[in-house]
């Protein structure tokens, strides 16, 4: 893993990022010594967080009507 100081890397961050991508490497940035970030290569199907429940459910009874009717249900 390539280790790259902070200022470093904000002077180069588009041509790292193509590095990263490219060679599929990963790159640690660190801030006066101490690491505080990681770069690496996205994957273009794993850790989406959109629609990752999208078809696994469905919908039984009706959806639109309230649960309860009157107030009184509730005690």
């Amino acid at each position: 893993m390539k280790v790259m100081a902070a200022g470093t890397f904000k002077a180069r961050c588009l041509a790292v990022m193509d590095e990263v991508r490219n060679k599929r490497t990963a790159v640690l940035i660190t801030k006066r010594g101490k690491s505080v970030a990681k770069l690496v290569p996205a994957d273009k199907d794993a850790g989406d967080i959109y629609d990752f429940l999208k078809g696994k459910g469905t919908i039984t009874g009706d959806a639109v009507r309230p649960a309860i009717t009157e107030w009184g249900d509730l005690r």
